[in-house]
Parts: structure tokens; C-alpha cells; sequence
């Protein structure tokens, strides 16, 4: 059991942190959890913990940076990297040989194949599948329940299956 203690806000609970508990940081907008962080690290010299649901499965030969939610039914696969400030929702599939770089958010029931590359900041919608070996660029965003079957350019937006880039 973990308790929720309050708002970031709230200084009487920032007090707390780093001297009597740790932190975590669950907020699923990237910027704002970015910025929550910063403000651990600065303010509080602290780094957030690692929040994994008992029932996903790590690897023991996966490596892990700081501050990610591993929710439930999530799996990160033998050899995989995840760095830090990550969200891997309830039931997606890392394979081996990942690498995710931070502050990404990959939605529940999402397959992300062996050997794909997902840069900083990227966003994968719930139930996307990543193919082998594809690179997803920095900040690219993925649309929920596309299948992507070639690299994405940083800050690209890309939805369907076959996934294709949406114009804004």
C-alpha cells in the first residue's frame, strides 16, 4: 500500500519528501510531469522511485532508469532499456531489445516488437504495434490501435494501419 499524501502544491507535503518518503510522480502529461520532476531533483535533491505493479514482469536482464510506472499485466523483455520518467500502461509488451528513452507514454495493451527504438517524449497510443526494429523520433506521437511498420520522424503524428502521418 502506497499513500497518495497531496498536492505538489501543498508545502507542508513537499517537507516531507526526500526526509520521510519517497516520491513518485503520477501524472501522465509529459510536460507537467517533466517539470514536477525537475522540481524534486532541484528543490528536494530527491530522484522520483520506480512504481511497478506486482503483477508485471521485468526481465532480469532488462535495465530500468528512474521515476517509471510499470502498470499491471506489463511486460519489459529480456535485454530492454527504459529510461526514466516512463509510462508503460496495464498489459503492453516491451519485447527484448527495446530501447525507450525517457519521459515516454506507452498506452495499455500496446506491442512494442524486438529491437525498436522509441526517442524522448514520444506518446504511443493504447493497443499500437510497433514492428522490429522500427525507430519512433523524438516527441512523435502514435495514434491509438495503429500498426507502424516504418520509422516515424521526431514530433510526427502518425495514425491508421499501416500507420501514415496525420496532417494537422
Amino acid at each position: 500500500m502506497v499513500s497518495v499524501l497531496g498536492s505538489p502544491d501543498d508545502e507542508g507535503f513537499l517537507k516531507l519528501i526526500g526526509k520521510k518518503c519517497d516520491a513518485f510522480v503520477a501524472v501522465e502529461n509529459n510536460k507537467i510531469r517533466e517539470r514536477l520532476t525537475e522540481m524534486l531533483k532541484e528543490d528536494r535533491h530527491i530522484m522520483p522511485v520506480n512504481a511497478v505493479h506486482a503483477k508485471a514482469y521485468i526481465s532480469p536482464s532488462a535495465t530500468l532508469g528512474h521515476g517509471n510506472l510499470i502498470a499491471a499485466g506489463a511486460s519489459v523483455g529480456a535485454g530492454s532499456t527504459l529510461g526514466s520518467h516512463c509510462i508503460v500502461s496495464a498489459n503492453a509488451t516491451i519485447d527484448f531489445e527495446v530501447s525507450i528513452e525517457d519521459f515516454v507514454h506507452i498506452g495499455a495493451g500496446a506491442v512494442i516488437a524486438a529491437g525498436a527504438v522509441i526517442e524522448e517524449g514520444s506518446f504511443i497510443g493504447a493497443g499500437v504495434t510497433i514492428i522490429s526494429g522500427v525507430k519512433i523520433g523524438k516527441n512523435a506521437r502514435v495514434g491509438a490501435g495503429s500498426v507502424v511498420m516504418q520509422d516515424v520522424k521526431a514530433k510526427q503524428t502518425v495514425f491508421g494501419v499501416p500507420a501514415a502521418e496525420v496532417k494537422n
